[in-house]
C-alpha cells in the first residue's frame, strides 16, 4: 500500500499509472504536479489524482513514492528541485526510455539519497499524450524495466517492483547500458523511420495525392510518427551514440537493398524478406 503517491508528469504514463494503481485500491493519496496548470486540472477534474501541487518539491514533500514521469530532458531540473524535499523514507523512480544519463543526473542531484532512487522504464505507451489519454490497464502484461546500480537500496527496489506488479505490469532487471542498446533498436530506432518516413512524403510536391492513396500498411508504419516531438527531441540526445550506432547499422541495410534492387537481384530479395516474415510471425506469435 502506498500511503502517498507523487506523481510529476501527470499524462499518459503518469496517469494511467495512477489509474492503475486507484483501481488496485494500492494506493491513499495521489498528488500531481506538472507545468501545464490545464491538464493538472483535468486530471483532477477527472479522479486521476486528489489534489494538485504548486511546484515539484511541494508535491514530493511527505510522498513515499515518488514518480518522475516527464521527458529525460526535463529530469535534470525536477531532480534539482525535489532532493531537498524528499523524506528520508520516500522512494524515487522514473518511467525515462533512456537510463544512463537519468542515473548520473539523479546520482550528482540526489546526493545520499540516490540509494532510494530506482530506474524504471515501462515498455508501454500509445502515440496520444496527456492524461485524457491514460489508461488503467495500460500496463496490464506489459513489461517494465528496472536498471538498479550498486547502491540501490534493496527495499526502494523491491518497493518499484512491488508497484509496478500491482500495476498488471511483468517487472524485469537488466543494467543501465544494456537497456539503452536494446530500447535503441526496439524503440528508438522506430520512431525516428516514422518522423522521417512523414516528413519525407510531406516534402514531396504531391504529398496530397500521396496521402490520398495511403492503406493501412502506411497508416500502420507511421502511427507513431504522432508521438510528441519534443519528447522524441530529448530521447535523441540522451541516447545518442545507442542511437547513432543503430541509424548506421539501418542505413546500411538499406544501402544493401538499393543495391539488390538496382541489380535485379530477385534472390536476394526474397532471401531477406523471408527472413523478416519469418522473425515477424514468431513475433506475432509471443504477443
Amino acid at each position: 500500500m502506498i500511503s502517498r503517491l507523487c506523481i510529476i508528469g501527470v499524462g499518459l504514463i503518469g496517469g494511467s499509472l495512477a489509474r492503475a494503481l486507484r483501481e488496485a485500491r494500492a494506493v491513499g493519496e495521489i498528488v500531481g504536479y506538472g507545468r501545464s496548470l490545464g491538464n493538472l486540472q483535468q486530471a483532477v477534474e477527472l479522479g486521476v489524482v486528489d489534489r494538485a501541487a504548486v511546484s515539484a518539491a511541494d508535491a514530493a514533500r511527505g510522498a513515499d513514492m515518488i514518480v518522475l514521469a516527464v521527458p529525460v530532458g526535463a529530469m535534470t531540473e525536477i531532480l534539482g528541485e525535489i532532493a531537498a524535499a524528499v523524506d528520508d523514507g520516500g522512494v524515487i523512480t522514473d518511467v525515462g526510455s533512456v537510463k544512463g544519463g537519468v542515473i548520473e543526473v539523479a546520482r550528482q542531484a540526489l546526493g545520499a539519497r540516490f540509494a532510494r532512487f530506482v530506474p524504471g522504464h515501462p515498455i508501454a505507451g500509445t502515440e496520444q499524450s496527456g492524461v485524457a489519454a491514460s489508461l488503467a490497464d495500460l500496463f496490464a502484461g506489459r513489461r517494465v524495466i528496472l536498471t538498479p546500480e550498486a547502491e540501490t537500496d534493496p527495499g526502494a527496489l523491491a518497493s518499484v517492483r512491488a508497484m509496478w506488479s500491482v500495476a498488471g505490469a511483468e517487472v524485469v532487471a537488466m543494467s543501465a547500458a544494456e537497456h539503452d542498446r536494446i530500447l535503441a533498436v526496439g524503440s528508438h530506432l522506430p520512431h525516428l523511420l516514422a518522423f522521417a518516413l512523414m516528413d519525407l512524403v510531406v516534402r514531396r510536391d504531391d504529398h496530397r495525392a500521396v496521402f490520398q492513396c495511403v492503406g493501412n500498411g502506411f497508416r500502420d508504419l507511421t502511427r507513431i510518427a504522432a508521438s510528441d516531438p519534443v519528447m522524441w527531441r530529448d530521447i535523441c540526445f540522451a541516447n545518442r551514440e545507442a542511437v547513432l550506432e543503430v541509424l548506421r547499422q539501418y542505413r546500411d541495410n538499406l544501402a544493401e537493398l538499393e543495391l539488390a534492387i538496382a541489380r535485379g537481384d530477385g534472390e536476394w530479395l526474397i532471401e531477406t524478406f523471408t527472413r523478416a516474415k519469418h522473425a515477424r510471425d514468431a513475433l506475432n506469435k509471443k504477443s
